[in-house]
């Protein structure tokens, strides 16, 4: 997930706007990396309004998925737009582990608070990224949110761009 400092994922309008930063950091990697990462990952699990506003994004900058196999978690029927989209409205231990585990190596979870708290509740992930942006917004839709457990994580990684944004990757303790 991508955050501001302060751990919003958008604003209160849900605009991401601010995802463009002006700032600059010379030691860091160039976002290549990033792309090389993207590569790696099997298939996307999304929450329904992170799918709208993927969808609406995609109109002007085209879907930012590629044509990996994509899930929409929903809770009402929804007219599939793409033949790699699929949308799933069951419980989502079936989905990980009848569906997904079998299938796939790398998912990646993408969506805010409602979907984070749901997976880490159900110890359905293992690993946690946040890409920080250099920006403190003070309001809007934060990441994590009313997850109501403790999660243990460990420090697996952490890489620092050139334009400013620091990833943290943590392994989720069991």
């Amino acid at each position: 997930m991508v955050s501001s400092i302060d751990g919003f994922i958008a604003k209160p309008d849900n605009s991401i706007s601010w995802f463009e930063t002006a700032s600059r950091y010379d030691k860091g990697v160039e976002a290549d990396d990033v792309d090389s990462f993207l590569k790696g990952i099997d298939c996307y699990v999304m929450g329904a309004r992170t799918y709208e506003l993927a969808m609406a994004l995609s109109k002007d900058h085209g879907w930012a998925y590629g044509d990996k196999p994509t899930i929409v978690l929903s809770h009402s029927e929804k007219q599939e737009e793409r033949s790699h989209i699929k949308f799933y409205s069951g419980k989502l231990q079936d989905l990980v582990l009848n569906q997904l585990k079998p299938k796939y190596s790398n998912v990646w979870v993408v969506g805010g608070s409602e979907v984070t708290r749901d997976f880490l509740q159900l110890q359905l992930a293992d690993e946690i990224r946040v890409s920080l942006l250099p920006i403190i917004l003070g309001e809007g839709l934060p990441y994590f949110n009313e997850i109501g457990i403790e999660v243990l994580l460990n420090l697996l990684d952490t890489r620092a761009y050139k334009n400013g944004m620091v990833e943290l990757c943590y392994e989720i303790l069991k």
